[in-house]
């Protein structure tokens, strides 16, 4: 990956394992995750757990960063297909109890929905219907794949990012876990390309949850011949992104400076 690049072994070990953990900490307490960013380094880095925090907290990251290292397992692999995204969200899941109604590792077997306070009023949005979630994914997928590296440049990775997550969130293709899995799919064309992951802070959840949540209801549902329903409402949220990605990028001059103050270091 070419962000990457120039760093000595260590310090691209140091920034790989740093990006795990702050993803999984942000994606899943913009889900509601109640372990900090610091609790959650100690589960993934120390194998730790935190007295008092619930189980599923913490299950929730542990499986959110298989899923991270599944994503970059993935970025040699093309095509990207259904099978894939049914491993990455077993990989994901962690229930420890077994429900019918909230399939892991395929498509979901029945409607979800949302309710969101929007404009000081509490809305209630349902997403497509199960039957139509193959028809849908197989052209967001057939989309996914055709924004290769060849396309994706710093300029354009947040339009790539934000028109993959909002098309993904909005066909609600699982029963549970898509925004998760939208956070992370949504990266691969940007890491393919060479480019950092996009973690969104998890500090900025109300004002991202807001926002998507404003798309959703003020746009209508995706069809198969158009995901993205009004891209003129996509601005926002893309703009939204391009604020975000600053934290991660912010993480990566720091580790370059720091590989720059080596080269100060050594003797002449």
């Amino acid at each position: 990956m070419k962000f990457l690049d120039g760093l000595d072994r260590d310090l691209k070990e140091m920034l790989l394992a740093n990006l795990r953990v702050q993803w999984s900490h942000s994606s899943t307490a913009i889900e509601g995750n109640t372990l900090t960013l610091g609790e959650t380094f100690m589960v993934l880095s120390e194998g730790l757990t935190i007295s008092s925090k619930p189980l599923k907290d913490h299950l929730e990251v542990v499986g959110h960063a298989k899923a991270v290292d599944l994503v970059y397992h993935l970025l040699d692999t093309e095509p990207i297909t259904k099978d894939h995204l049914f491993k990455l969200h077993t990989a994901m899941q962690t229930e420890t109890v077994f429900d019918v109604y909230k399939p892991v590792g395929e498509w979901k077997n029945d409607l979800n929905s949302t309710a969101f306070t929007f404009n000081e009023k509490v809305k209630y949005h349902v997403y497509p219907n199960q039957s139509q979630i193959p028809q849908l994914m197989e052209s967001w997928l057939e989309r996914f794949n055709q924004l290769c590296p060849s396309v994706v440049t710093e300029d354009t990775a947040v339009e790539v990012y934000s028109e993959l997550h909002t098309s993904f969130v909005n066909i609600h293709p699982f029963a549970d876990g898509n925004g998760r899995m939208a956070r992370l799919l949504a990266n691969i064309p940007l890491l393919r390309a060479g480019q950092p992951p996009l973690i969104i802070p998890a500090e900025k959840r109300i004002e991202y949850l807001t926002l998507c949540a404003g798309y959703s209801f003020e746009t209508p549902l995706p069809t198969s011949e158009r995901l993205i329903t009004s891209p003129e409402k996509l601005v926002q949220l893309t703009e939204f992104f391009k604020s975000a990605w600053l934290a991660t990028l912010q993480i990566i001059e720091e580790i370059r400076e720091h590989q720059e103050s080596r080269k100060l270091e050594v003797p002449q």
